[in-house]
């Protein structure tokens, strides 16, 4: 029994060498690329000389954008997350806290590096309801802005009057101040 093909185990597994048809379009398609580069190139060389690059009918990376879309954008690649998110929660601490706690205590910074919260209230009295307050409320701002956000509430009593220069005052002295402390 003899048979054209060879024997199991024999077969070399190899590819076709592309011949007359297949040669042609391989060609004509490295032709068709080499011919869309060189029009490209032709079209930016030409918009360059017109005074730039100008948007046509198709949306494309040249045209404008929203301005939200901007603001976003911009906050991202910068890495303002955090603070443009803690800012946010300044702007609603009435509806975080209540408006009776918000109407008495002002969130005056927030230092990203320590995640700390610094809050002013005006007397001692709300400065003490407050710190008692501060562990339900870093649980709150958490789930708003995320786990870890915020790590600590820190409390500040209220700033003392200004202080006055006259003849009664010793040189060096603070003056009158609040004795919360």
């Amino acid at each position: 029994m003899s048979t054209d093909r060879p024997a199991p185990g024999s077969e070399r597994a190899k590819t076709p060498e592309p011949s007359g048809v297949d040669l042609a379009r391989v060609a004509l398609r490295a032709a068709k690329e080499q011919a869309r580069a060189r029009g490209d190139a032709a079209q930016q060389k030409k918009q360059a000389r017109r005074g730039g690059l100008r948007s046509g009918a198709r949306a494309d990376g040249r045209d404008p954008m929203a301005l939200g879309a901007a603001i976003n954008r911009l906050i991202t690649e910068r890495g303002w997350e955090t603070p443009a998110a803690v800012g946010g929660v300044m702007g609603r601490w009435p509806q975080i806290v209540g408006d009776s706690l918000a109407g008495h205590c002002v969130p005056e910074r927030y230092d990203e590096d320590e995640r700390v919260l610094t809050v002013r209230c005006d007397s001692t009295a709300w400065a003490t309801q407050l710190r008692l307050l501060a562990p339900q409320l870093v649980a709150r701002l958490n789930e708003d802005l995320g786990h870890g956000t915020v790590r600590l509430i820190k409390v500040q009593g209220p700033g003392g009057p200004p202080q006055r220069y006259g003849p009664l005052r010793a040189p060096g002295s603070t003056g009158p101040g609040d004795t919360y402390g």
